[in-house]
């Protein structure tokens, strides 16, 4: 597949069909997001600098990020979708490790952007008017192995590293997810629902799989889902047929009695991806939606959002738990190491390591991490050590958690040495060690235990001698739960 081609093709033969909404009034059609994003590519190709280094695009879920996302890609350079949930300090070393000199921007940037410069909303709608509306040549276009999309996870240090996903690693997976749950032909102009912001690279799962079938995008807003009555009418209005979400929000979601098939009646399939799906979930749903299918997946940002699919039938939500994350989509193999690297025979628990068309190339700017992590095979395959723990049986991998200290809560995956990495550098802390909270089999929560830095005034009493305080009393006053 092609996706751009894909885009452009159905921008020609359905300029009118909708391709992103949200809510009633943000709207945009193909016909405009190809134009749109070949004026901006134009203007990227004249002014942006010649080495087309990666550039950050930063807002939430409106419809000129998706004019963004191509415009970069066809003026032949990566995009870094950045969310306005994230936290200025990470946008600002998100920012510090892409060397271009604008961001483009759909919210307001309150982070310091450094020498960059911001191109809000307005000056993007000045550029678009003042530009020709000039084809840009496929010759421009990302392609094969260049760099599509850059997205930023947590790292040990407090660092963000940032993964590599390239054009060939997309379409790969555009090949496959298409067909997720229904033909593709099937999918034909189908509404896909958006929970996840466009920084989560569940995002691309509904994103891209919606943009190669001609389909619709609707984006639930972060004010929306936090809002329990504004979500349901939200959901309603979708009209989804297919739905995309992590494990948890449909939690949330089915925590209110009206979340069914009544308020979803075209809805065909739900997919998931990002943290453990348990079978009471799946058994909720298989008797609140009794015409939909359930279809767990898996992978890391670094294979290109999931390599893994099974549909999980009545049958198997009954029968096996945990629930398996399935068997390796096509151009993918998936292997179960020893801590020596040798191969486990099926049954035995070993780090789970994805070998494949969709592997990233690694992590931007990070040689260093990119060796830790990533090698070639000797039949040339691109392969990752994911860091995961997890077993094989008849053909179908099991998740069961993480080796190291990495977690994942509410669908991001968090180092917890970067989370204990940003609280020590806070003046008043000495050290800080967080641990995550387990409910149902998954992490729910994370507390951070600290120990507060002493300094003069704690140390003296007001008469200048030392204080008295026995050991006991001292630790209690130095250790916190956040």
């Amino acid at each position: 597949m092609d996706i751009l081609k894909k885009i452009q093709e159905c921008a020609k033969q359905n300029p009118q069909r909708i391709a992103f909404r949200q809510g009633c009034e943000d709207t945009i059609s193909y016909g405009e997001l190809w134009e749109y994003s070949d004026r901006l590519a134009a203007w990227l190709l004249k002014h942006a600098d010649e080495e087309r280094t990666p550039l950050a695009v930063y807002g939430h879920k409106h419809p000129w990020m998706l004019v963004c996302f191509l415009a970069c890609v066809k003026s032949g350079r990566a995009y870094c979708p950045i969310d306005i949930s994230v936290p200025d300090a990470r946008v600002e070393a998100t920012l510090a490790a892409l060397p271009s000199k604008y961001v483009l921007a759909t919210e307001e940037l309150h982070a310091d952007a450094g020498e960059k410069q911001v191109l809000g909303l307005d000056a993007l709608e000045r550029i678009l008017s003042d530009v020709q509306a000039d084809t840009v040549s496929e010759e421009n276009w990302v392609h094969g192995d260049e760099t599509y999309y850059i997205i930023f996870t947590s790292g040990s240090t407090g660092t963000p590293k940032g993964v590599k996903i390239t054009a060939d690693c997309l379409n790969y997976y555009l090949d496959w997810s298409t067909g997720l749950g229904s033909s593709p032909e099937a999918k034909q102009g189908q509404v896909f629902l958006n929970q996840a912001p466009f920084s989560f690279d569940l995002s691309v799962m509904d994103l891209y799989t919606s943009l190669a079938t001609g389909g619709t995008l609707y984006c639930l807003e972060k004010s929306v889902q936090g809002d329990y009555r504004a979500l349901l009418q939200g959901l309603a209005a979708s009209k989804a047929q297919v739905w995309v979400s992590t494990p948890s929000f449909a939690d949330v979601c089915l925590s209110d009695k009206n979340f069914g098939q009544e308020l979803l009646p075209e809805l065909e399939v739900f997919l998931f991806c990002g943290e453990t799906l348990t079978n009471k979930t799946a058994r909720k749903l298989q008797e609140r939606f009794p015409g939909a299918k359930v279809i767990n997946t898996y992978g890391p940002t670094e294979s290109t959002v999931a390599v893994t699919d099974v549909l999980v039938t009545q049958e198997l939500a009954t029968q096996e738990e945990p629930l398996p994350v399935g068997s390796p989509k096509p151009g993918t193999r998936i292997e179960i190491w020893d801590e020596d690297g040798a191969a486990l025979p099926e049954g035995e628990k070993g780090e789970i390591i994805i070998l494949g068309d969709t592997v990233s190339t690694g992590y931007y700017g990070r040689v260093d991490l990119t060796e830790k992590s990533f090698f070639v095979s000797g039949d040339g395959t691109r392969g990752y050590h994911t860091g995961d723990k997890g077993y094989m049986k008849n053909g179908m991998l099991y998740y069961c958690g993480r080796i190291d200290l990495q977690i994942k809560l509410h669908g991001y995956r968090i180092e917890l040495e970067d989370v204990e990495s940003n609280i020590s550098k806070l003046p008043q802390v000495e050290h800080a060690v967080v641990v995550p909270g387990m409910r149902g089999g998954k992490v729910s929560s994370l507390t951070a235990y600290i120990v507060k830095r002493v300094t003069e005034a704690d140390g003296e009493s007001d008469s200048g001698e030392e204080s008295t305080n026995t050991a006991d009393e001292t630790a209690k006053d130095r250790k916190s739960v956040v």
